[in-house]
């Protein structure tokens, strides 16, 4: 077995369930469907991706990410798009997406830099 740095193979990256009986559970993914991030870990942070908010029958307010498709287009895409967005994750502030980020966030020290005078 070979670490994941060393080996050319990128099969740990992706699969897709043929057998899953909600696919295509996101509409417009253009490369093979990558299934691995099934349930996206980037749900309780900002992203870019779209997403819309609702109110739970517990009164809780959750992400409806179904019309997203970022973590699932490609294997070796969405693999990146995911470790890129939980380098520096934010956590999501519970408010509906008005303006979604278009880069992955920095770190707080990087920031407070870009403010000294």
């Amino acid at each position: 077995m070979q670490p994941k740095d060393k080996t050319t193979s990128e099969a740990y990256k992706g699969f897709t369930n043929a057998d899953c009986p909600f696919l295509p559970c996101h509409k417009g993914v253009q490369r093979e469907f990558n299934c691995l991030f099934c349930y996206c870990p980037l749900i309780a942070f900002e992203c870019p991706g779209a997403y819309k908010v609702y109110t739970d029958r517990n009164g809780l307010t959750r992400k409806d990410c179904s019309a997203c498709t970022l973590p699932h287009d490609g294997y070796s895409r969405s693999w990146t798009f995911i470790q890129r967005w939980l380098e520096y994750p934010v956590i999501w502030s519970g408010k509906p997406q008005t303006d979604p980020p278009t880069r992955r966030p920095r770190p707080p020290e990087q920031e407070d830099e870009s403010v000294k005078v």
